[in-house]
C-alpha cells in the first residue's frame, strides 16, 4: 500500500541528502523515481536537487501553478514509476499536497516529501502544515544547535548575525542567511526581540 511521507526538519539536517539516497536506493533496484524541486530555489542550479555533500540529481520543477497529479499522471502513462520524491516541500500549496494524496490513493505510487516545518519566525509554511495534517507517516530528521541540543527551528540572520524579526516568509538562502537553533536559543533571538 502506497503512503505519503513527510520528512521534516530545520535547515542543515540533510533532507536533500536523504532524498537523493532514497532515489538512489530505488534506482539501484531497477525502479524509476520522479524527483521534483521548487522552482523558486535556484541557489545551486535550476532543475537540480543538490546536497551540501556534493551529490545531485536532475529534477522537475514545481511552482504554485503546477498540477502535480496531472504531471505525474502524464509521466506514468509514458514510463513505469515506483516513487515520487519532492524537495523543498514547504513551498507546496495546500492544493498540491491534496494532489500528492491523490497520487498515493488513486495512482498508487508512494510520495516522499522533504521540507522545513517552520519559517524564521516559527510559523508553519503552508505546504508543511498540509503535510503535517495529511501525511501517512511523519519523520523528523534531526540536526543540532550551536549549543548541542536538537535544532527544531531556523532563524534568518543579517550580515552582522542579528536575527530578523519581520519580513517576507520566503527568502531563499543557505548558511549565510539562516541558522538552525534549539527552541531556547530561537526564543532568545527571535521572540524576545518581537516584544
Amino acid at each position: 500500500m502506497s503512503k505519503l511521507y513527510f520528512y521534516y526538519s530545520s535547515m542543515n539536517a540533510g533532507k536533500s541528502t536523504h532524498l537523493l539516497q532514497s532515489s538512489y536506493n530505488y534506482r539501484e533496484r531497477g525502479m524509476n523515481t520522479i524527483v521534483y524541486t521548487a522552482k523558486i530555489d535556484d541557489r545551486f542550479s535550476e532543475g537540480k536537487v543538490s546536497s551540501r555533500l556534493g551529490i545531485d540529481a536532475d529534477a522537475f520543477l514545481f511552482d504554485g501553478n503546477t498540477n502535480l497529479y496531472h504531471d505525474v499522471g502524464k509521466i506514468v502513462a509514458e514510463q513505469n514509476c515506483h516513487c515520487i520524491l519532492i524537495d523543498e516541500a514547504q513551498f507546496l500549496t495546500k492544493e498540491q499536497v491534496r494532489q500528492l494524496t491523490d497520487i498515493v490513493d488513486i495512482i498508487g505510487i508512494p510520495v516522499l516529501a522533504y521540507g522545513i516545518r517552520t519559517d524564521f519566525l516559527g510559523e508553519t509554511f503552508t505546504g508543511s502544515a498540509a503535510l503535517l495534517a495529511w501525511a501517512d507517516k511523519l519523520v523528523e530528521l534531526k540536526t543540532i544547535c550551536h549549543c548541542g541540543k536538537k535544532a527544531g527551528f531556523v532563524t534568518r540572520v543579517d550580515e552582522h548575525g542579528n536575527a530578523a524579526i519581520d519580513g517576507e516568509q520566503i527568502e531563499i538562502g543557505g548558511n549565510e542567511r539562516y541558522e538552525a537553533l534549539c527552541r531556547k536559543h530561537f526564543k532568545e533571538l527571535v521572540w524576545q526581540n518581537q516584544k
